[in-house]
């Protein structure tokens, strides 16, 4: 595990991934208790990362409905009424 990437450095794909594999062995069992402590801070900096890469998610998602309503509504409010 010391030679493990930064967690700051993973993209979400990564880091998720690599948190299904520390789960995975956590879950079989049989690791030495301090293997198994270092398994448990390492998935909970995953898990943080890909909290991290999904709150960013939602925002920019937020951001850009939130862009795109205030552009719908501007150009309602100055589209030119129906032609008489």
């Amino acid at each position: 595990m010391t030679d493990a990437p930064a967690v700051a450095s993973l993209s979400y794909e990564q880091a998720r991934d690599e948190l299904v594999q520390v789960v995975g062995r956590l879950e079989t069992g049989g690791e030495p208790l301090e293997t198994s402590l270092a398994l448990w801070e390492r998935g909970e900096a995953l898990a943080a990362r890909c909290q991290e890469w999904l709150d960013g998610a939602r925002e920019r998602l937020a951001a850009a409905q939130n862009g795109s309503a205030q552009n719908g509504s501007a150009e309602s409010a100055t589209a030119p009424e129906d032609a008489e």
